[in-house]
């Protein structure tokens, strides 16, 4: 689930900002399929309460936003990855955590202590 682009906005986005800045036109739609570079995903309060400078337009959806569903490819992908990370099969991956970058990469590591050695 992609969130509001907006600082501090933890919402889930509906509608995606782009800027036609040759026009000076602001474009607010429902929430593109994939997040593009130079677009801005909104949730529904800031999408509908969007403000451009003085001079500029705002082209809006006419319908209500609302959360895009889980497409059926997107079903499909967690459940072979859920699949593929409970298979027995599986080989285990052979790393020795005493070397960086061996053993589970996680946030935390274990180092040994200097001063007691």
């Amino acid at each position: 689930m992609r969130r509001c682009s907006r600082t501090g906005c933890l919402n889930p986005a509906v509608a995606t900002l782009t800027y036609a800045y040759a026009e000076s036109t602001a474009v607010v739609g429902p929430l593109a399929t994939y997040s593009e570079p130079h677009s801005y995903d909104l949730c529904e309060d800031h999408a509908v309460r969007l403000t451009v400078p003085r001079g500029w337009e705002v082209v809006r959806h006419d319908g209500s936003f609302a959360l895009p569903e889980p497409s059926v490819d997107d079903l499909t992908a967690l459940a072979e990855a859920v699949r593929e990370a409970g298979r027995a099969d599986r080989p285990a991956e052979q790393t020795d955590p005493g070397q960086p970058g061996g053993g589970r990469r996680g946030h935390l590591r274990v180092l040994p202590d200097p001063v007691n050695d």
